[in-house]
C-alpha cells in the first residue's frame, strides 16, 4: 500500500526558541547569529504591532495592517501575546521549502499550528527561575514595575512537550545555553544540502 506524500512545508527545519517573559529568548538568539556562518540557517526577522526597542530586532506593523495581511494568510505563522500581534514572514516557508533551517523567537501556543504547517518543527524551551526572568525584564527598561509583575503573571512556566522539545537551562552564562543552540541549529540542518556548516570564530 503506497503512503500519502506529507503535505506539510519541508524538508527544511522551523526551530521555535520559547520561553516565559524574561527567560532571555533574544540574547540567545544574538549570541548564535554571532556564532553560525551558515547560508543555510535563516535567523526570522518577526513582525510585530510594537515599537523598536534595543533588544529586539523586527519589523513593525500596525495593527490594522496586520489584521488585513492575517486574513489574506499574508504570514507564515502569527499569534497574539501580552496584547501585541506577531507573525513570521512568508519568506519563512520559502526558506524551509529549500530544506534551510529558520530559527525564530515565537509563543509557546504557536506550536500546535506550527506543528501542522510544518514537517520538521523543533521546539526549545528556554527555563530560567521567576527571579532571574525578573530582573531581566526590569533591566531591559522597556515596561514600568507593575507591568513586569503583571507579565510575570501571566507567564504560563510549564514548558510545551513531545519528542520534538529541547529544554535549555538560560539561568546561567549566556555561553551556556548558547552553545547548546549552535549544536541544536547546526544539526538541525545537517543533511538538507551539500554545504558544509561553518562557525565564525
Amino acid at each position: 500500500m503506497s503512503t500519502a506524500p506529507d503535505p506539510r512545508i519541508g524538508p527544511g527545519a522551523l526551530v521555535l526558541v520559547v520561553g516565559p517573559s524574561g527567560s532571555g529568548k533574544d540574547t540567545l538568539l544574538r549570541y548564535a547569529r554571532e556564532r553560525i556562518d551558515d547560508p543555510r540557517i535563516v535567523f526570522c526577522r518577526r513582525i510585530i504591532t510594537r515599537d523598536t526597542s534595543a533588544h529586539e530586532d523586527h519589523d513593525i506593523i500596525g495593527e490594522a495592517a496586520f489584521d488585513e495581511a492575517a486574513a489574506r494568510d499574508a504570514f507564515a505563522l502569527h499569534w497574539r501575546a501580552h496584547g501585541l500581534s506577531y507573525a513570521l514572514p512568508a519568506s519563512t516557508d520559502a526558506a524551509l521549502s529549500l530544506g534551510d533551517a529558520v530559527v525564530a523567537n515565537a509563543s509557546r501556543a504557536v506550536v500546535p499550528q506550527a506543528r501542522d504547517r510544518y514537517r520538521n518543527v523543533r521546539v526549545v524551551w528556554l527555563d530560567v527561575p521567576p527571579a532571574v526572568a525578573r530582573d531581566r525584564l526590569l533591566a531591559r527598561s522597556r515596561e514600568t514595575a507593575d507591568d513586569v509583575a503583571k507579565r510575570l503573571e501571566r507567564a504560563d512556566a510549564i514548558a510545551p512537550s513531545g519528542a520534538d522539545v529541547t529544554v535549555l537551562d538560560n539561568s546561567g552564562p549566556i555561553a551556556v545555553a548558547g552553545e547548546r543552540l549552535v549544536a541544536l541549529l547546526l544539526d538541525a540542518v545537517a543533511g538538507t544540502r551539500t554545504a558544509q556548516p561553518a562557525i565564525s570564530r
